[in-house]
């Protein structure tokens, strides 16, 4: 997706506009295409705004801040609950690997230590 136009831009078209040119005389003065001129003008005479849509891009979560508050509480909880396990007990339809992830941007961490390292050279009886 292309960068927006500036808004310095978007007030010439409207100014250009009211003054009564023609978007092609607007689109050759400006070094912009005449579509753009036509998008913000009609968007101008809508809204009576200029300012660039919000750009909404990105896939949207499937698990809602809501539920990934409740999970982190959980976490807080019982810290040695597994990424299964969160995923069966608040029914996410998350992968483990998707709930790692937003946990890992949240700031925790699931990497586990075993509390006792065994010696490579014992084997078992």
């Amino acid at each position: 997706m292309a960068k927006p136009i500036s808004n310095d831009k978007r007030e010439a078209i409207i100014r250009h506009k009211q003054a009564g040119e023609s978007e092609a005389n607007i689109s050759k003065c400006l070094f912009i295409h005449q579509c753009t001129v036509h998008r913000v003008w009609k968007k101008h005479k809508e809204t009576g705004n200029y300012e660039p849509r919000p750009l909404n891009n990105g896939r949207k979560p499937k698990v809602s801040k809501e539920t990934m508050d409740k999970v982190v509480m959980k976490i807080k909880e019982m810290p040695d609950m597994t990424l299964q396990e969160l995923i069966d007990e608040f029914s996410l339809g998350i992968s483990q690997a998707a709930l790692c992830k937003r946990l890992i941007k949240l700031g925790l961490s699931f990497k586990k230590r075993h509390s006792i390292q065994t010696d490579k050279n014992e084997k078992m009886l």
